[in-house]
């Protein structure tokens, strides 16, 4: 009886340790499949002729938007069931125009301790 239970004590260590290691390669596997989307969507819309340069939240499903469309600026409405340009604008009326290589070195893509340390120093002292 001893016997029986020392080994269904040591069976159920081993299921516990073969689910942890299931558990642990699907998340390794969709670490993967979602780097491996992101870096295909990014490569996919990076040389198109349309990129948004700015978007600003109105309401709750109310956006205006500046896009770049080949080299002209527009900014437009975008609504939950619709899309309205509003203007064209030109490169002399935005305040500021990030480049690519501006946008791939943007503190997102950086790593959390450069983000924490960006943050703390714009937080004043007391």
């Amino acid at each position: 009886m001893v016997l029986l239970e020392i080994s269904s004590g040591w069976e159920s260590f081993f299921q516990l340790i073969g689910i942890l290691l299931v558990f642990i390669l699907v998340l390794a596997i969709t670490y993967a499949v979602t780097k491996w989307i992101a870096e295909y969507q990014q490569g996919v819309t990076a040389d198109k002729n349309i990129h948004v340069v700015e978007t600003f939240r109105v309401s709750n499903n109310k956006f205006i938007q500046i896009i770049q469309v080949g080299k002209k600026y527009l900014a437009v409405s975008v609504c939950k069931d619709s899309m309205n340009v509003l203007a064209e604008l030109t490169e002399e009326q935005l305040t500021w125009l990030p480049s690519m290589e501006e946008k791939k070195e943007s503190p997102i893509n950086g790593s959390f301790q450069e983000i924490l340390e960006n943050l703390k120093k714009k937080i004043p002292r007391k």
